[in-house]
Order: structure tokens, then sequence, then C-alpha cells
């Protein structure tokens, strides 16, 4: 057909010679020729389309992905409950999956064609299942036309008019220099950012002529169509957050939080070890497995703090008051992790939050515990208390506790950050390092106010700028 709903169909010659695709930014392409390898037709039309700024499907990122062996695999692990709820009736060791724009003919296979899609963004691809234990994707990659079995071809052409006349292809605003998507969860609890927060960032971004989205956990296979990639969501690593990092990364997108910022500072058993061999100082850390838990008990100081090491927002942190507490709630932990931390209980009103990005200070606040408890939060049976806050300008706090935030960032990274400092007796501790920080309106922007979004959209433009004109991070 010449058309597709919206979409104009043009040969591959075409695209490469005719003016009006060589000079426009605001096409969107989609690559449907019959081979992707390297120096083919298929393989120009994609590199050509991102060189031109057109943002192809199969990027070149996700074509290589297809090959790679390793990220075949850990798409398998990621998607596996899915993957062995899917092929549970197939009665063979292995099986085939066509799927076609994100759709397979099977309806009872849509989800497992749709979530593979959002890995694999490719118009036409199948993926092949081995089962010895249990079913793995063993790989998966393009396929042509000429591949489709002709009773797949209605199907096919079904499934492309339905994709293109439902298609949700941002259209690039002509003005704008780049474009960043923000991901959000609008079912997260304690989201980093409030709604307020999210529109003044959108506000930084676009008087710097950057057009934002706001995407959700199911936009994995949209990312492709950005430049930039913010998470404010609250991350880890078992998590879509992270495979959106890392997809981003892949498609060569900035990112904050990147991938490697999320895998140090969500596990406190690497953070621990982190500053230990930085020399940071932290409480006293301990890292516990069944094998030394009874050696471990005459060091622990009581009472201690027990971490899981994957524990974000107090969720995942215990306190323990006596050697009995210590056995139990470790041995409870040790169920879901083969390491637990344990740290020197520190009581103090407050933490310390300092915020850093590209290894500068952003802002200062005070982060007091919530009423009655040791933790900022308390989360009780149906409701949430938290301490308040208080924020100060920069040039108000001792250099010694900035210098501390600023040497403890610069060993996780370049991103942003969110150092939780205790002081006690004069003395300042590393208790967490937060690659997600909490950035609300009201609080941490209460003292620079606008500023604050200003310095983060402006780190996005500085890398940008430096991807644009050739030079690597």
């Amino acid at each position: 057909p010449k058309q597709l709903g919206d979409f104009e169909v043009v040969s591959d010659i075409d695209y490469f010679i005719e003016e009006h695709f060589q000079e426009s930014k605001n096409y969107r392409v989609f690559n449907l020729c019959r081979s992707y390898r390297y120096q083919t037709s298929g393989y120009y039309v994609s590199l050509l389309a991102s060189a031109r700024g057109q943002k192809p499907i199969p990027s070149l990122s996700t074509i290589q992905e297809m090959k790679t062996k390793a990220f075949v695999k850990i798409t398998s692990d990621n998607l596996d409950a899915l993957v062995q709820k899917s092929l549970a009736d197939i009665k063979s060791d292995t099986f085939e999956l066509s799927i076609y724009f994100g759709k397979n003919i099977a309806r009872k296979y849509d989800k497992l064609a749709a979530e593979l899609y959002k890995y694999f963004a490719s118009p036409l691809i199948r993926a092949k299942f081995s089962k010895k234990n249990k079913w793995l994707l063993s790989s998966i990659g393009p396929i042509s036309l000429k591949d489709v079995p002709r009773s797949h071809k209605v199907d096919l052409i079904y499934f492309a008019e339905s994709y293109f006349k439902n298609a949700t292809v941002r259209k690039p605003v002509k003005s704008a220099r780049y474009s960043l998507a923000i991901l959000r969860n609008p079912s997260e609890e304690l989201p980093p950012s409030d709604d307020k927060a999210i529109q003044r960032f959108i506000k930084a971004a676009q008087n710097q002529q950057i057009e934002v989205d706001i995407i959700g956990p199911d936009d994995l296979r949209r990312l492709a169509e950005y430049d930039a990639l913010f998470i404010r969501e609250t991350t880890n690593v078992n998590h879509h957050t992270f495979r959106f990092a890392q997809k981003a990364k892949a498609l060569g997108l900035v990112v904050i939080d990147d991938p490697e910022s999320i895998l140090r500072c969500t596990n406190k058993v690497f953070l621990a070890e982190l500053l230990k061999r930085h020399h940071i100082p932290t409480p006293k850390s301990f890292i516990i497995h069944r094998k030394n838990l009874e050696q471990m008990l005459e060091k622990l100081p009581v009472p201690c703090v027990l971490k899981q090491p994957d524990s974000a927002f107090s969720q995942g942190v215990m306190k323990a008051t006596t050697r009995e507490e210590i056995i139990e709630k470790t041995e409870m932990m040790l169920k879901e992790s083969d390491l637990v931390i344990a740290q020197e209980f520190m009581p103090t009103p407050f933490d310390w939050r300092i915020g850093i990005i590209d290894n500068k200070p952003l802002y200062a606040c005070k982060y007091f515990m919530a009423r009655g408890h040791w933790q900022i939060y308390n989360k009780k049976e149906n409701e949430l208390d938290y301490g308040h806050a208080e924020t100060f300008p920069m040039e108000e706090m001792n250099p010694k506790l900035i210098a501390l935030a600023l040497k403890t960032a610069a060993a996780v990274g370049d991103g942003l950050y969110g150092l939780d400092i205790k002081e006690k007796d004069g003395k300042y501790y590393i208790i967490e390092v937060n690659d997600n920080p909490s950035i609300d309106a009201g609080v941490e922007d209460r003292v620079i106010k606008h500023h604050l979004y200003d310095e983060i959209i402006n780190v996005f433009v500085k890398r940008l700028e430096r991807k644009t004109k050739g030079y690597t991070e």
C-alpha cells in the first residue's frame, strides 16, 4: 500500500535520495526492509534515520541488542514469570513466537508479544524459546515479509493498519532543540516528585527549547522517540525503572538516573563496600550472611539497624534492640537475600539531605524524624506519617558537610544524588546515597526556587550538546 493510516509508504531508495526526507527531522521512520544486516539497505535506513534525527524503529541499538546473547538473557530473566505462564501448555521443548507490530495471531500470547516488543521494538520479529528445566528465550530477531507465512498475511495487514491508525507517535515541535521523556508512575504511593515539581521541570525544559512528554511504565518501546530520559519514579534493579535506564543508555539517550548509579545506590552491600574503599565515614557497618551470623553477634552493637540490600524509603529497614531481635529479624531478612547489612544505630533528631548533580551542590535540607519514631517515614496500617523538612541556603552550610557530600557523590558517579548525612558530636557520617532523590515543590526548592529545576535541566542540555558535537561523556 502507498498509505497506512497517516503514514506514507516509501521505498528504501526514495528514502535515501529524496531531498525532503534528508532535510526534515519531523519524520518518524518505521523500517520494514527485508534485512537489517550490516551494510544492507535496511541497515542504512535505520542508520540514516538516526543521523537525520528521525528516530527509526528499529534503532541500530535494537538491531544490535537482538544479536547480543547477554541482552537476550537479561530479557528472558526479566520476563521469566510471564514466559512460564504463557508457555505452560506447550508440550514440545521448543516454541517460536511471531510478533507483528507488537501482536501475535493467537490472542493468548498478546501480553508476551507486547512485552517482547517493548524490549525489541521492530515491526516484524520472531522469538525462539527452548525448554530444559523451564522455558528460556534463546534468540530473537527481525524477519522480512517473505518470512511471514501466507496464513498470517491477513492478520499482519490488520495489525499494521491498527498499529498505524492508533500509533501515539510524538510529533516533534519544530522549535524544539531536544526531546525529553520524564518517567512517572501514577500509582506510586511516594513518588520522588509531586505534580507541582514535575510542572516546574517541564517549564524549565521548555525555557531551554526542550520538548517534554510524561511517559509511564508501559512506554519502554517509546524511548527511541526521545533524546533524553529523566526518571522520576523510585528506582530499583529488579524493576522496570532499571530496564528503562538500560534501554535509554543503549539507545544513546542522556539519562538520569543512569543504570550504573541505580546499581550502586540501590544495593546497600555495594554501597557499604564502596564507601569503605574511599574512606568515607559511616556508622559502623557489617555484612551478615548465614554462615557468619553467630560470629557477627559478638561484634554487632546493640541496638543496631538491619537493612535488606535493596531497601528504599525505610522499606526493608528494621531496628533491633536486643540480640534476640537481631537473630529473629536477620533470619527473616536472609529468606529474601543472601546478605544483610547491619549498621550501628545512630539516633539524631534529623538527617541532613544534600542534593548533588554533576558533582555540584544543589540544595541542603534537614529531614526530621517522624514524631515518636526513629526514621523520617513511619508507615502505619492505613497512613504514612513523616517528619517535616527545612531548607537552607548553601552558603550557610558547614564546608565540611558539603565536602563530604561531594566526595561521596563523586565515588558513585556524576548523576543526581541525595546524600543522607548524620551529624553527631560535631562529626558527619554518610547514611545513604539516593540515586533518585525527592524533589518536591515547596521543600527542596524552597530557597533557590525555579533555579533548582533550571540547574537540573541545564545538565541535560550540557550533555545533549556534547553528544551533538560528537564528544563522549
